[in-house]
């Protein structure tokens, strides 16, 4: 498997985490604290965070499929970006778990 498709997971596994621990703080903000302007930073994070949780779903479901996770494993981890600080714990477990399966992705040489 190429460090590539483990990086751009990892890559939207932190943004996606990032944003919905954001989310939740401005939902605290909006309803229980009644801040001004919450609504307004929810509005904005959601939308981002649900745009780019679609694109971690992708970028996820592709390193399952390529590292072929069991569907219980790979439902984990694609269920962790609606879960706040789940997707960090998450990466980090994936990280070291493949890190010993992946290559840079540059091609070998042939032995002739």
């Amino acid at each position: 498997m190429k460090k590539s498709v483990l990086t751009r997971y990892r890559v939207l596994a932190y943004v996606t985490g990032v944003l919905l621990i954001l989310l939740t703080l401005g939902m605290i903000g909006k309803y229980g604290l009644e801040l001004d302007g919450a609504a307004d930073f929810t509005y904005v994070v959601s939308l981002a965070h649900g745009w780019l949780y679609v694109l971690y779903l992708v970028f996820a479901f592709d390193l399952g499929s390529k590292a072929k996770w069991p569907v219980k494993k790979q439902l984990w981890v694609l269920l962790a970006g609606t879960i706040p600080t789940a997707a960090f714990f998450v990466e980090r477990r994936i990280t070291q778990e493949l890190e010993g399966k992946v290559t840079d992705g540059s091609p070998v040489a042939a032995k002739g």
